[in-house]
């Protein structure tokens, strides 16, 4: 069954994103300011097609640190192509920093530019960081909200990935603390996987780190949430809200 299922969620992903993305092309050139609405409604779609033909549920915590308004650089755990898709239903504005070669995408590609997507070259250097940097602060002018994967790839749950810096120079650049967010949705929506199984996946935002934090100490310390909560995270014997870490955040429900 959950092979069927899978099968079924594909057909209906790739068929409606071609549709749409046809569609959104004559919206990139005439209605240019409604491209994000569009993206943000394709990507509901998406997730309530995943609802439904799988059977794959969500549960947000912490979601009182997440902005209604304004700017914001949110850090996001990366497992599965549904980190990709659910902060777009999340966040008023959002703006995800993303590996260039997606750009090049036919139809899909340049609906990212549109919609105001963040791309960078991974084997830049520092070229690229400059970019990133640059790129966020057009975005935080405009109030978008900024979601980056430090991890820089999707990890299988329990994986651990060294954290790239563009983060910290994100938070340096603009000021803004940076919104933790902890996931688990790998168990349900694996790595480049074809099936999607039933489940809850839960998403813990963490309240924010500050900014001005030394960049060793902020980056020690996001590294630590990631190590420590991919675990809290999958243990079903956790009650979240009153899970503690060792460096003293709270998760809140």
């Amino acid at each position: 069954m959950t092979f069927l299922r899978s099968a079924v969620f594909n057909l209906f992903f790739y068929l409606v994103t071609f549709f749409m993305a046809c569609w959104g092309m004559w919206l990139r050139w005439r209605r240019p300011e409604q491209v994000l609405a569009y993206a943000k409604f394709w990507a509901g779609l998406m997730l309530e097609g995943a609802r439904r033909i799988c059977g794959l549920k969500l549960e947000v915590h912490g979601i009182e640190h997440l902005p209604r308004l304004g700017p914001a650089l949110i850090a996001s755990q990366h497992q599965s192509a549904f980190d990709t898709l659910v902060w777009m239903t999340l966040l008023p504005r959002p703006a995800y920093v993303m590996k260039r070669q997606l750009t090049r995408i036919p139809l899909f590609g340049p609906m990212l530019l549109a919609a105001g997507m963040i791309p960078i070259d991974r084997g830049g250097g520092p070229a690229a960081l400059r970019a990133l940097v640059q790129q966020t602060r057009k975005a935080v002018a405009e109030g978008r909200q900024v979601i980056i994967f430090p991890e820089g790839t999707r990890l299988n749950p329990g994986e651990r990935g060294k954290l790239q810096p563009g983060i910290a120079a994100m938070a340096a650049a603009t000021g803004l603390p940076i919104v933790p967010v902890l996931t688990d949705s790998g168990r349900f929506w694996g790595k480049r996987a074809f099936q999607k199984r039933k489940g809850t996946i839960r998403i813990v935002v963490l309240p924010p780190l500050a900014a001005d934090l030394p960049r060793a100490e902020l980056m020690g310390r996001l590294a630590a949430l990631f190590h420590e909560g991919i675990e809290a995270v999958v243990d079903k014997s956790v009650h979240l809200p009153a899970l503690r870490f060792s460096n003293g955040a709270k998760v809140a429900s």
